[in-house]
């Protein structure tokens, strides 16, 4: 059976470095689990979780076109199913996408006319202190160039 990313397979723990743990798989095959794949809590010391020839269930995250294998021991453990072309992390619920009112819409590329006038008053008071602190070390290095 070829490896597929979402699949879900048993392995045995090769190797612990403090980055992650190595995990042999079916076919001689192996890939890495992060240590912030190994558990839902902080690790800090992997070895507080997986021992050396340990066989632990672990979901395939990602294969590499180079033949690297991403593993996730806390993604073994999840129900829903994850989705190929999504990088890892929390998933968070879709928001509604509501109409944006008449009154509000600008014809500016964020689509806020008040942002869009906030930004161009705070660029022209921005360039105007500029100019001012310009003049003022400038006559400044004047006075003590004499």
């Amino acid at each position: 059976m070829a490896l597929e990313v979402g699949s879900i397979v048993e392995g045995r723990v090769t190797g612990i470095t403090k980055f992650g743990a190595f995990v042999a798989l079916e076919e001689g095959k192996s890939g890495l689990v992060h240590i912030s794949e190994i558990a839902n809590s902080f690790v800090s010391d992997v070895n507080q979780f997986v021992q050396l020839g340990q066989t632990v269930k672990v979901r395939v995250m990602s294969i590499s076109p180079e033949g690297k294998i991403n593993l996730s021991i806390k993604r073994a453990l999840e129900e829903a199913p994850v989705r190929p072309n999504r990088a890892p992390g929390p998933s968070r619920p879709a928001e509604a996408v509501r109409p944006i009112p008449e009154h509000q819409q600008a014809d500016g590329p964020s689509g806020d006319a008040s942002f869009e006038e906030r930004l161009k008053k705070f660029m022209q008071d921005s360039d105007s202190r500029m100019a001012d602190k310009r003049q003022y070390f400038e006559h400044r290095s004047r006075n003590r160039r004499r």
